[in-house]
């Protein structure tokens, strides 16, 4: 198939931006990004931090269903793991470490806290798959959950009514406005997306592929399931660990319900919706699964006239919708709206002799 790029060199086959549609998409995104930062009212630059904090997580579901074929339903564990460590880490370190460094020791050790479940979480991997590796992981949510609420840790989760938490501390500025918490987690996103773009450019990234698409003859060809597998759930919780970082330091508290089934089955929602084994379905899918429930929300609003005793109506209508997508999408394009904006490009490349 024509597509329209050429490339004359090993140089150029290895560039992420291979054509000028995908570099004018990503200086377009970051222009975006900067005017939201500057310019954008409270509204849409809170939306913004909850579609930034949401990617990380489905990015991080992307590298182990999407390009490593094992399907997860508990990747709410490892958020949670990664905001409650950054939370007591704060707590049991105050005093001791500087202000001004907490935030960059306190990151890394969620992610690499996140890392480790991620391992202990994976082991079953290498006997089940499918459908009781999905029921796996999903033990291990409600698992981490129960331990969260349990008394014995409350002193240090908080239990059943949560605990506050910090904002972040750079050498001594306080990221206490939602702007500047944007900042943060837009770069945090967008480093991720490239970091996991050029993961799968490597041989690692490849071996995960290759289990995807045939783990028996992965095997065969030398690619050793234990440590890929492994390495791919790592990596997955890691940057769920990341997002939930995010999370504990955007919010004002966190509380052992919002990292429970439903924001799994979210995260999925939006990695089917987007495009599983993709770089951008993760974005395309966040910005759909957050802006849907808005869209529902202010038509819900202006057709009953704002009445308060309709609200209670406003969840299953999220649920409903959120059903409705991934049933849509799995009949009509299961390939998600990333392949939809290819086929687009693929035109675009070949305009003037596209038809």
């Amino acid at each position: 198939m024509i597509t329209g790029n050429l490339r004359s060199s090993y140089a150029a086959d290895e560039r992420i931006f291979d054509n000028r549609n995908k570099r004018a998409f990503f200086i377009a995104s970051l222009a975006v990004l900067a005017l939201i930062a500057g310019f954008a009212n409270d509204y849409i630059v809170l939306i913004a931090c909850k579609m930034g904090i949401l990617l990380i997580a489905v990015v991080g579901v992307n590298v182990l269903t999407g390009y490593t074929g094992l399907i997860s339903l508990g990747h709410a564990a490892f958020v949670a793991v990664g905001a409650y460590t950054v939370t007591i880490f704060h707590n049991g370190f105050a005093g001791v470490i500087p202000d001004g460094l907490m935030t960059l020791i306190a990151i890394p050790v969620a992610v690499a806290v996140s890392a480790v479940v991620g391992i202990v979480v994976g082991l079953p991997s290498l006997r089940v798959k499918g459908l009781y590796l999905a029921v796996t992981t999903l033990s291990a949510n409600f698992i981490v959950i129960f331990l969260i609420e349990q008394d014995l840790f409350a002193p240090w989760t908080g239990g059943m009514v949560g605990i506050n938490t910090p904002a972040p501390n750079f050498f001594g500025w306080v990221l206490d406005t939602r702007e500047e918490m944007f900042i943060l987690i837009a770069a945090f996103s967008v480093l991720t997306l490239l970091a996991v773009q050029n993961l799968f450019r490597t041989r690692v990234g490849r071996a995960f592929i290759a289990i995807r698409d045939r783990d028996y003859s992965a095997e065969i060809l030398g690619i050793s399931l234990l440590r890929y597998k492994l390495t791919s759930f790592a990596i997955s919780a890691a940057l769920c660990g990341l997002s939930g970082a995010l999370f504990a330091y955007f919010y004002a508290r966190v509380l052992p319900e919002q990292f429970e089934l439903a924001l799994s089955l979210e995260l999925v929602a939006a990695l089917i919706v987007g495009g599983m084994g993709r770089t951008m379905g993760p974005v395309f899918g966040v910005f759909v699964i957050v802006m849907v429930p808005e869209v529902i929300k202010s038509i819900f609003g202006l057709a009953t006239g704002g009445e308060a005793g309709m609200a209670q109506l406003l969840a299953p209508l999220q649920d409903i919708a959120f059903g409705l997508l991934i049933v849509l999408f799995l009949l009509f394009e299961p390939l998600g709206l990333n392949h939809m904006a290819d086929r687009a490009l693929r035109a675009m490349n070949r305009w003037p002799f596209a038809r």
